[in-house]
């Protein structure tokens, strides 16, 4: 009799054993970021007490706004197995044109705003355009562009800044709302924004299945080109919103501004989850993969430890989320 139930008993042990570690990773794959970025604030704070002061906190979230907000549109690029290399310059392009239509008393503040976010958009039609049409690989051509818009905003501005800026242009970097950092405002926004777009509209459902399966996404009757277009064209003018916030918070319009963005773009998309085989990344993992960069390099001001270092130590994140990211797709 006890063999008997031995025998039932065991097979029904080791299913619940099997499901229970399939739940198990299965919440690490889905909020293993989030515990990470725990860890890490957790770790930051025994490190260094200053961190979890409330104005250094406000502070860690301010600076990543800027990434973060390109770092969305790098998600979606990234999600269609693309890449975009230009954010950086074409943020440079957007602050020293827009910073131009921003003096005291010339132009409505609608005007400055929409020139930039028009170039941020343009540019990244350009791109896709480039990409989808051409048939060019995206590095190539946002390399081209990375290129070109640098050259255009020394070329616009003679290398040097544009200042001069007026008090209702200069509050989209500085001004507060209720305590809030108005840039943080537009991060929460845009990220709610992206999200919605992605995870409950069509346009995300099709990013999706070009990242998954580009050839059956075109069998299925998917315009992919035209898709491919849209996704640059958001990120363009995403990197173009975040050109208008970095001019407003330094004053001035600076053709220098924006260097190494596209790569901490990246950085905090690759740390967030999002695959650079395609067809994985969330906008909620994206924004806590800027958090994360932004903790760290917060957390490392704090405790002294040289810039150089904090370069080394990111590099080595990167790659080890990307070690990551390639055993999940192998085990799958």
């Amino acid at each position: 009799m006890k063999t008997q139930e031995s025998a039932v008993s065991n097979p029904t042990v080791l299913a619940n054993s099997v499901n229970r570690k399939k739940q198990i990773t299965a919440i690490l794959n889905k909020y293993g970021i989030v515990f990470i970025f725990i860890a890490m604030c957790i770790l930051m704070s025994i490190l260094s007490p200053a961190f979890l002061n409330v104005n250094n906190l406000i502070n860690v979230v301010r600076q990543i706004s800027f990434i973060g907000i390109v770092a969305m549109g790098m998600t979606m690029v990234i999600i269609t197995t693309g890449i975009d290399l230009s954010p950086g310059s074409v943020i440079a392009l957007v602050s020293v044109i827009a910073a131009s239509y921003a003096h005291p008393g010339e132009y409505p503040l609608f005007v400055p705003l929409a020139i930039g976010m028009a170039i941020g958009a343009a540019a990244g039609f350009i791109n896709g355009a480039i990409s989808a049409k051409g048939k060019i690989p995206p590095f190539i051509a946002t390399l081209g562009m990375m290129t070109a818009a640098r050259g255009l905003a020394l070329l616009y501005s003679d290398g040097r800044p544009i200042g001069n800026l007026s008090e209702s242009f200069m509050f989209i970097g500085k001004g507060t709302i209720a305590g809030i950092p108005f840039p943080i405002l537009i991060f929460i926004v845009m990220g709610i924004i992206s999200h919605i777009m992605l995870s409950q509209m069509r346009f995300g459902k099709y990013t999706y299945a070009i990242g998954g399966n580009e050839q059956a996404a075109r069998i299925c009757g998917i315009p992919v080109d035209r898709y491919k277009i849209m996704i640059f064209t958001y990120a363009g003018l995403l990197a173009g919103i975040a050109g208008l916030m970095l001019t407003a918070r330094i004053s001035a319009g600076q053709p220098s501004l924006g260097l190494m963005y596209e790569l901490d773009a990246i950085a905090a998309a690759v740390i967030g989850g999002t695959s650079l085989n395609g067809g994985i990344g969330t906008i909620p993992g994206t924004m806590i993969g800027a958090l994360i960069i932004g903790v760290l390099n917060n957390g490392l001001d704090l405790m002294n430890v040289s810039s150089y270092w904090q370069q080394i130590l990111k590099g080595a994140i990167i790659v080890a989320a990307v070690l990551l990211d390639s055993r999940k797709n192998k085990k799958a």
